[in-house]
């Protein structure tokens, strides 16, 4: 692997800046892709990029960038933040307070303190090597600073005309897989969320294999269409809309259960009931429990030490079961009537059992 440092000054790296927002960013006169398919979407805070201004206007150093050669051209292999901070203030996107409280532009600046700005040398490294090397080269310069996702550091690796589409549908602001799953998938599109998840799905969590193997496609469209028919399947089955349904591993339920027939209002009826029972604890596991009919979902609410400890002194330290004589620590709680038909977590359900004979009930 090459790598060369260079001294590159602001003006010519905004010479030719393009920002066509998601869709793509160039500078350098056309010849460095600033958001290469690898790459995260803008993510800096208004602090920070205006620190970034701030640190040039005071002519202290920036971190080194790195590019990597493509082609013709170059790729933005890291700095992708500060280097859009730069072109976007010097495309008169914004103003940075420089210690006086009246915010400037680029445009208000004076000639001279335009001069500075433009005259700015940029450390950066130019790299060239194979994909391999590029690659170990990227996770090495990704070890500090704000780190990229898994997925972010998979779509470095797995580019292609596949990952350029199924960004389209899964990884700008306002994609379509935000439109119809925003209030099912967890985390955030432009960081790759969905994209994530929606793989880890469709391919039983080998999302590295699926990815190689459809790296060259045409389209992600088998992805999409995935997603459609896994939140069709889940608002058919559940109608009814909640807050604890976002983040689920709805993918996984409709992999094991849509072949199956679920009615729909035997079903709300049931997730009201266990909404308002105070022996349901874990609310989220209620979908999961309703197809899968494990009470472990639910984390039913366990009977307290005192509880326990009441009812083994009114046994006597027997089990009812074998009608043997323990410790208390050889015992455990158990309802007589089982939550399932009904029973609660109270004193006046509990008994306590001997290992063995809990066991045992519990494997019937």
């Amino acid at each position: 692997m090459n790598i060369e440092l260079h001294s590159i000054g602001i003006k010519d790296l905004i010479a030719g800046f393009q920002d066509d927002g998601e869709s793509g960013v160039v500078g350098y006169g056309g010849r460095l892709n600033i958001r290469p398919a690898y790459q995260r979407e803008f993510i800096y805070k208004d602090k920070q990029r205006d620190e970034v201004i701030r640190t040039v206007r005071k002519n202290f150093p920036l971190n080194t960038m790195y590019w990597v050669k493509a082609g013709d051209g170059y790729e933005l292999m890291d700095g992708q933040q500060r280097t859009l901070s730069l072109c976007q203030y010097a495309a008169g996107n914004f103003s940075v307070d420089f210690g006086d409280g009246n915010p400037l532009g680029f445009q208000n600046l004076t000639a001279d303190a335009r001069e500075q700005f433009l005259n700015y040398a940029l450390s950066v490294y130019l790299c060239d090597g194979t994909d391999s090397e590029k690659l170990d080269w990227f996770r090495i310069i990704n070890i500090a600073g704000e780190k990229l996702t898994d997925q972010e550091l998979r779509n470095a690796i797995y580019t292609g005309p596949w990952l350029a589409d199924a960004k389209k549908w899964f990884s700008k602001t306002g994609c379509p897989a935000a439109g119809i799953g925003d209030k099912y998938l967890a985390g955030s599109p432009i960081r790759q969320d969905y994209l994530e998840t929606t793989l880890g799905w469709i391919s039983d969590g080998k999302i590295e294999a699926y990815m190689a193997a459809h790296q060259h496609d045409a389209d992600a469209d088998e992805l999409w269409q995935y997603l459609q028919a896994v939140i069709d399947w889940t608002k058919r089955v559940f109608p009814a809309y909640r807050t604890t349904m976002k983040g689920l591993p709805w993918g996984d339920y409709y992999n094991a259960h849509k072949g199956k027939t679920f009615n729909s209002s035997q079903l709300e009826a049931r997730i009201q009931k266990l909404l308002a029972d105070d022996d349901v604890t874990a609310k989220k596991g209620i979908y999961a429990y309703l197809l899968t009919q494990d009470e472990k979902h639910l984390n039913i609410r366990a009977f307290t030490d005192s509880q326990k400890q009441t009812a083994y002194q009114q046994q006597k330290g027997k089990c009812p079961a074998c009608q043997n004589t323990f410790e208390i620590s050889q015992m455990e709680g158990d309802h007589v009537t089982p939550w399932s038909e009904g029973g609660k977590t109270e004193l006046s359900n509990l008994q306590m059992l001997c290992r063995a004979c809990n066991r045992r009930k519990g494997a019937k």
